[in-house]
C-alpha cells in the first residue's frame, strides 16, 4: 500500500535565502506582542489577581443585567458579569475589594445566596491578593527556568551554538504566546503557564530533530557550507516536521470547538504555538546558527605533517 504523500521527500526549498523576510515577520510579531503588553497588558485571572470567579447554570435564560445589578445591590462594586456556553450559564468575576479580600470565601457564599435557589454552580473560586501574587511570581519564574533548561539540555546535547539558537527560538515562542494572551484578551491563569511551559517543550522538539540533522549531515558532508547544510538538513525534515504539527493541530481542534470556554484560551495557545514553534524551528532556530561562531563538529582533522584524516 502506498504511503501518503503530503510534503515531497526531496524538496529543495532555500529557507535560508528567505531568512530574512522570515526575520521581518518574526520581527512584526515580536513588537505587535511589546505594543500589546505595554498598552494593555494581560488580562490576569483570579489566580493571579485575587477575587472570586463563579460559572452558573440556570434551567432559564439569564438576563445578566439583571444578576448584574443584584449583586451591585449587595455590594459588589463593578462585578463583570458575561453570558458563555448559552443564555444559560453565565461567568460572574468580583475583582479584589476591602470587603472581598477580608473574606474571600465568604463573598462568595453571599453571591450564591442572592443569585437564589435556581441556580447550580459548576465553578466557585476564591483567592487571596498574597496567594495570587506568589503564584504569578511563581509561573514567571517557572517559564524563564524552563526556557533556559532546554537551553542548556541542548548546549550539552549538541554545541552550545545549537544550545544558544535553541533557547532564543523557544523563548520567542513562548513570548510570542503571551502576545496572544495580550492581544485576545484572554484569561491568563496557571491554565495559561501549563500552556506556555507544553509549547516550549513541543518547540524544542521539533528544533532538536532539524539540530541532529544537520549534526549528522556536518559529519557525512565534511566540506559543505553551513548555508548549504542548514537547507539540506531542513529540506530533509520537513515533511517529517509538518506531518507532526499537522497531527498535532488536528488533536487540538476540538478542544477549541468542544472544549468550552475555560478550555479555549489554553487550547488556543496550543494551536498558535504550534504554528509559531514550527515557523522558528525551521526558519529562526537553525538560520541563527548562521550568526554564531563556526561550528567545529565534522571537520576533517589535520594530522602531523599536514595530511588530512
Amino acid at each position: 500500500m502506498a504511503r501518503l504523500t503530503i510534503i515531497p521527500d526531496d524538496t529543495k526549498i532555500d529557507f535560508v535565502g528567505q531568512r530574512y523576510t522570515a526575520f521581518a515577520v518574526d520581527g512584526l510579531l515580536v513588537v505587535i506582542t511589546i505594543l500589546s503588553l505595554w498598552f494593555q497588558g494581560l488580562n490576569l485571572g483570579i489566580d493571579f489577581t485575587g477575587g472570586v470567579v463563579i460559572e452558573a447554570k440556570s434551567d432559564k435564560a439569564i438576563n445578566v443585567e439583571a444578576v448584574r445589578e443584584k449583586l451591585v445591590a449587595i455590594g459588589f462594586l463593578d462585578p463583570a458579569v458575561q453570558s458563555f456556553g448559552g443564555d444559560n450559564a453565565i461567568l460572574i468575576r468580583i475583582k479584589p475589594t476591602a470587603s472581598v479580600e477580608a473574606n474571600e470565601q465568604a463573598a462568595a457564599n453571599k453571591i450564591k445566596t442572592a443569585l437564589g435557589t435556581g441556580y447550580t454552580f459548576s465553578r466557585v473560586e476564591a483567592v487571596g491578593p498574597k496567594v495570587s501574587g506568589e503564584l504569578f511570581q511563581s509561573g514567571v519564574i517557572a517559564t524563564v527556568l524552563g526556557v533556559l533548561m532546554i537551553g542548556v539540555y541542548v548546549a550539552f546535547r549538541f554545541e552550545w551554538q545549537f544550545g544558544l539558537a535553541g533557547m532564543l527560538a523557544t523563548g520567542h515562542d513562548v513570548f510570542v504566546a503571551v502576545g496572544l494572551y495580550s492581544v485576545l484578551q484572554f484569561d491568563f491563569n496557571l491554565t495559561s503557564v501549563a500552556a506556555l511551559l507544553l509549547l516550549a517543550g513541543y518547540s524544542i522538539n521539533d528544533t532538536v530533530v532539524i539540530f541532529d540533522r544537520i549534526r549528522e549531515n556536518r559529519r557525512k558532508f565534511k566540506r559543505m557550507a553551513m548555508p548549504e547544510l542548514i537547507n539540506v538538513s531542513t529540506n530533509q525534515t520537513l515533511s517529517r516536521t509538518f506531518l507532526t504539527s499537522f497531527t498535532t493541530s488536528l488533536s487540538v481542534i476540538p478542544l477549541i470547538l468542544f472544549g468550552g470556554d475555560a478550555l479555549f484560551g489554553f487550547a488556543a495557545t496550543i494551536l498558535w504555538g504550534i504554528v509559531i514553534g514550527t515557523y522558528s524551528s525551521i526558519f529562526v532556530a537553525s538560520c541563527v546558527l548562521l550568526y554564531l561562531p563556526t561550528i567545529q563538529m565534522g571537520q576533517p582533522k589535520v594530522e602531523a605533517g599536514g595530511v588530512q584524516a
